[in-house]
């Protein structure tokens, strides 16, 4: 009769590596698809998607890129970043991340609840004063993380930013742009409803300042890009390489057009919560990574396991599988888009990471079709 302690042995070396914490010390590096028992003609077709949507036009460019228990076995640019300029698509290519922003701002909100600088459960009116009133009072930490806030505000920020204020007397700033939302509140009960709302997450980038005393792009670099060895990630376009940029292209009318150019003016004059993040494929697949070990990178923790679940599982309690900055599908895989192109997933039960970055986003994208050629990639559970 096997033993109780063989029978422990012969569990845990069946566990997927992912539940017992064994990917806690994993990196990013490259190597073969058979390393990691992934099918590199499989890959290749699904990078030949790509490449035919260029070729219709369909797409400007994209870098794609797969990582399976933290080996890299698709790293690839397809088509240009800038056509008018003949400048192809790279490995090290900067996007604008527009809401993928949004699971490194989550992120952050967990760092400081961890902290004990705030808790999810909060009301909001605790650190902004003027959410306390009746239409913005009952608002929670935890209905801004997941889009059930009630508030309705169709825009980034009110109408017009404010060039000083009794928050701000120098300049515009996220702090008093997102006092601004508690004045106009909710328009249906928190809690009982989901509207993806961008002023929610510009008032967590408030939260954030007002809970570290630092500024949201300063916070964020300390705190996550600089562990995660992330040096190519940004949180404002003024201060990002525009020569590594590319062009942010639209189809309009069946025809493409240029909708933002490295070197024009930022959307905003600070540093945002909703969007406003500048990175690389690499860098983002370095957070993504982070998330999928459990909190931790190179050995390094930077968010507990209990953070990082609470993050990646359904938190809304509606039919909108949203958890904290990661949309949640059925299976477990977690997700996040963003409007300017970009898209990312985590799938935990496969230990894969996987990328898509475009700047076209008004083309026919392949998203679903690539990821189903990832998972038939694995010829090895």
């Amino acid at each position: 009769m096997t033993s109780f302690r063989s029978a422990v042995v012969l569990i845990l070396l069946a566990a997927p590596r992912f539940v017992f914490g064994l990917t806690d010390g994993v990196t990013l590096s490259e190597g073969a698809p058979s390393s990691v028992g992934m099918s590199e003609a499989v890959l290749r077709a699904g990078v030949a998607l790509f490449e035919e949507a260029v070729e219709r036009d369909d797409l400007k460019g994209a870098v794609l890129l797969v990582a399976r228990r933290g080996t890299v076995v698709l790293f690839e640019p397809v088509g240009t970043r800038n056509e008018q300029a003949g400048l192809p698509m790279e490995k090290d290519t900067h996007f604008r991340m527009a809401s993928n922003t949004k699971p490194v701002v989550a992120t952050a909100i967990l760092m400081l609840e961890e902290d004990g600088k705030l808790a999810v459960e909060d009301l909001v009116r605790q650190h902004i004063p003027s959410w306390d009133n009746y239409r913005a009072g009952f608002i929670t930490i935890r209905h801004l993380l997941t889009h059930t806030s009630g508030l309705r505000i169709p825009t980034l920020f009110l109408d017009p930013i404010l060039n000083k204020s009794e928050i701000c007397p120098d300049g515009p700033c996220l702090v008093a742009e997102a006092s601004r939302f508690g004045e106009v509140g909710a328009e249906v009960p928190p809690g009982r409803t989901y509207s993806y709302n961008n002023p929610g997450y510009n008032t967590l980038g408030a939260l954030i300042e007002l809970a570290s005393g630092k500024r949201l792009d300063v916070f964020l670099k300390e705190r996550l890009y600089d562990p995660l060895g992330m040096n190519d990630s940004y949180n404002h376009e003024s201060v990002a390489p525009a020569e590594k940029m590319g062009r942010v292209y639209r189809r309009e009318d069946g025809v493409w057009k240029v909708s933002w150019s490295p070197g024009d003016g930022p959307d905003v004059p600070f540093p945002r919560a909703s969007g406003g993040m500048i990175s690389t494929a690499w860098d983002y697949a370095k957070f993504c990574q982070m998330v999928l070990n459990g909190g931790t990178y190179g050995g390094e923790r930077l968010l507990t396991r209990e953070s990082v679940a609470r993050a990646t599982s359904v938190q809304t309690g509606l039919e909108e599988r949203y958890g904290f900055g990661w949309s949640v599908s059925p299976e477990g895989v977690y997700s996040h888009g963003g409007s300017d192109g970009t898209f990312a997933w985590v799938d935990p039960t496969r230990e894969v990471v996987g990328l898509i970055f475009t700047q076209s986003p008004g083309g026919r994208l392949m998203h679903e079709s690539f990821r189903k050629l990832v998972e038939a990639a694995i010829d090895e559970e």
